[in-house]
């Protein structure tokens, strides 16, 4: 796929006819966290690419140092290190003329050929390019790639004017992403303004226990389950289902209704809420996410699990796990927990509009997952 203008072949250069590289700077601990501006690992992982603004650390580091470990703009930042194969030698672009330097987790491309530093960066995230960096990349526990392994990687460059018109495709493409990120922040900062306000501060607490009860604890007969479907819990209290997909390392599992309450004790999805979804004729999930049944005569469901996906309910389990190695909850710690149960009518109008923002909020997540999509779609089939 090229633009129609464009007709010549791509040429292959390795990286070194391009860059010139060099590892960062290792300062002593007293001397992070003032000064000038400190590129590290998490500045190359970021969205977008890196200026002076959004660098994230700093560091007093001296003129020799500046001279040395400095960063010119349209330079390439690799990432040195990683713990897994697939991230060693991501890399990003610094596009600012002010002073930043960067660490020794990283490895600076230093510009010496003519390229188009936004077609570079793309560049070095398509599939051929990240499958040539990390055969490159070695270790054991920790993955690393050096400087003569990156001088070595040959990837096929366009001519400066293509490379510039795809530059300019993609960025555009990405700032639609970035801003649709920010749409997505604001509807949860939203959310939440909405949930504190109309939930909180209500002169009726109760506990959860007068209003839900531990349901039937039924064990599924797999032998009879033509079509396993599980109800999983994620860390912030997102119901999903999947089917034929069980929960790794549990033995038994339990039949859960649609409508239950259930909520996660141990480990990883402690403190988790969920409530499992209409469109699902039940399922099933392990002994460590059990289920409750709400009393509708007196709660909306919906306004119980808004609730309880608060960070502040969240964060109060963290006083009631109990264990060493596997830190777990009781389900009497859950029906003891204190809420707000205004009238009914009151908790059902409350519940629709965070509902009706929360639709508002997975339809626009749908549509960033639809541009990355995309994205990646024109990553793999741009470059030839």
């Amino acid at each position: 796929m090229r633009f129609p203008e464009f007709t010549g072949k791509w040429k292959e250069h390795s990286l070194s006819e391009y860059l010139e590289f060099k590892n960062g700077l290792n300062p002593d601990a007293k001397r992070i966290g003032k000064g000038i501006p400190f590129l590290s690992v998490m500045d190359i992982l970021a969205d977008g690419v890196i200026n002076y603004d959004n660098i994230r650390g700093k560091v007093e580091a001296t003129e020799k140092e500046i001279e040395s470990f400095g960063v010119n703009s349209g330079d390439l930042l690799f990432q040195r290190s990683s713990e897994t194969l697939e991230d060693v030698g991501r890399a990003n672009v610094y596009m600012d003329n002010r002073t930043a330097v960067y660490g020794g987790f990283v490895i600076r491309g230093r510009k010496i050929g003519s390229y188009d530093p936004f077609f570079v960066k793309y560049l070095l995230a398509t599939p051929l390019a990240r499958k040539r960096t990390c055969r490159m990349g070695a270790g054991a526990q920790h993955f690393n790639i050096g400087q003569e392994s990156l001088a070595k990687i040959s990837l096929y460059f366009p001519s400066m004017e293509e490379q510039q018109k795809i530059a300019e495709f993609l960025s555009l493409l990405d700032e639609r992403i970035a801003t649709q990120n920010k749409i997505i922040k604001d509807l949860k900062k939203l959310k939440s303004a909405i949930s504190n306000t109309l939930i909180n501060h209500r002169d009726k607490i109760v506990k959860i226990g007068s209003i839900c009860s531990i349901a039937e604890q039924i064990k599924a007969d797999m032998s009879k389950c033509d079509k396993i479907i599980t109800v999983r819990l994620h860390c912030k209290g997102v119901c999903r289902s999947s089917a034929n997909n069980l929960e790794l390392g549990a033995t038994q599992y339990y039949v859960r209704q649609k409508g239950q309450l259930i909520w996660g004790k141990q480990n990883f999805h402690h403190g988790a809420i969920g409530i499992v979804p209409d469109n699902l004729d039940g399922g099933l999930t392990s002994k460590d996410i059990p289920s409750f049944d709400i009393d509708s005569n007196y709660c909306c469901p919906k306004f119980i699990l808004y609730q309880l996906q608060m960070p502040c309910y969240y964060e109060a389990t963290e006083a009631y796990m109990t264990g060493t190695g596997s830190k777990r909850l009781k389900e009497e710690t859950f029906l003891n927990m204190k809420i707000s149960l205004p009238p009914l009518s009151e908790q059902r109008e409350i519940a629709k509009a965070i509902e009706t923002i929360e639709a508002k909020l997975n339809v626009e997540m749908a549509l960033l997952d639809t541009y990355k999509l995309q994205k990646t779609y024109l990553l793999n089939q741009m470059f030839i």
